[in-house]
């Protein structure tokens, strides 16, 4: 009761929808490759667990996408964010039985959001290239997707996407042919090591450099996103993308976003996080995390440190951290050219890219336009 919708393959549901197979599965939901029976076409169908409050949930991310696709007709930046094509209530068995008048406590009906179908995740096609990143040039034409996408939902449509990760990241091919191949090698593991499988092998090893280069991208998932004037959670973004002023609990706003890029970044041209936090035997993961930030961009400013009324929980005093007392700093250049092979001026020129986005203070942060203009 409350938990995931036991889909089956062929199952036809809203009269419309018939399930070919499963793409993913996460905590809250899972997400199904359909037929549009109506339309005769592919979509994606996002439903969520049946528990009580993931109606108002599915609410919420409904009426943003609502708002991202009646601004898209204003400006075409709305192109890099995917779209909610429709929206049902479905009954199933561990929801409430509507038509059997049964009342199944705890229980609610299933939310289900139907997008169209995209490829899978930059996080998938990063599974090819973990030694060495992904190729710059992609990197570079993604990250431009990425944040003309953010500049769309911060400047037209006031929302914070709060959750921007490779996860988060999809692929979208232009072509038939390159639509094809991404969707014959949509058979991704969600996990962190995951990997693109097809025919031939690795979708790495199918894709020719100008198929790579055709590749674009889109930001999906806004089930964590919010308004710009109405936060939902004081606790939002995955650990390693989180940014400072949430790690502090702190008010957040659309910079916030900039700080997770700037750790994708990172991630997709070295192949490593760039805050890999790690709890200790003394000390917590948020202790730890909040050390590699100090580590890589120095001291954080007082007025920023104890502008929070529970500063104690990380620190003795300024600048003194309450668990850890050893760091070792380094700098952003030095590791790209230490670590990765990069040369003085290659790694220069991305940490200049890089630090404006993760500035301590989010008023000073470079905006997603500020950045495009790198």
């Amino acid at each position: 009761t409350g938990g995931h919708h036991p889909m089956q393959e062929g199952e036809v549901f809203n009269t419309r929808y018939q399930v070919l197979h499963k793409l993913g599965c996460g905590t809250f939901a899972t997400v199904w490759l359909c037929q549009d029976m109506r339309r005769k076409k592919q979509v994606a169908v996002k439903v969520l667990k049946s528990r009580e409050g993931f109606a108002e949930i599915a609410q919420d991310e409904v009426a943003l996408l609502r708002c991202v696709s009646c601004m898209k007709k204003k400006d075409l930046a709305g192109e890099n964010i995917i779209c909610l094509l429709d929206d049902f209530r479905m009954i199933g068995e561990n929801g409430f039985h509507i038509l059997l008048w049964r009342y199944v406590p705890n229980s609610f009906p299933h939310a289900c959001l139907v997008f169209e179908v995209l490829g899978p995740s930059i996080r998938c096609l990063m599974g090819n290239y973990t030694a060495q990143g992904l190729p710059l040039p992609f990197v570079k034409k993604s990250l431009q997707q990425v944040l003309a996408g953010l500049h769309f939902l911060h400047k037209c449509c006031r929302i914070i996407h709060a959750d921007i990760k490779p996860e988060n990241i999809l692929l979208c091919g232009r072509t038939k042919r390159l639509q094809r191949l991404l969707m014959a090698t949509l058979d991704c593991d969600q996990g962190t090591e995951g990997r693109l499988k097809g025919a031939g092998g690795d979708l790495g090893n199918q894709l020719e450099e100008s198929d790579l280069m055709s590749i674009e991208v889109k930001i999906a998932d806004l089930g964590s996103a919010c308004w710009t004037y109405k936060p939902f959670s004081k606790e939002i973004q995955t650990q390693p993308y989180r940014a400072l002023e949430v790690l502090l609990g702190l008010d957040y706003g659309t910079p916030a976003d900039i700080w997770s890029t700037a750790c994708l970044a990172f991630e997709m041209a070295t192949g490593e996080y760039l805050f890999d936090p790690q709890p200790g035997k003394y000390f917590s993961r948020d202790d730890d995390h909040v050390a590699r930030i100090i580590e890589l961009l120095g001291r954080i400013p007082p007025q920023i440190v104890f502008s929070w009324n529970k500063s104690t929980k990380f620190f003795s005093r300024p600048g003194a951290l309450l668990r850890l007392s050893r760091l070792f700093p380094r700098s952003l250049p030095g590791i790209l050219a230490d670590r990765h092979g990069w040369t003085p001026q290659e790694a220069a020129a991305f940490a200049a890219f890089l630090l404006p986005a993760l500035h301590y203070a989010p008023e000073r942060r470079a905006s997603a336009a500020q950045s495009l203009r790198h």
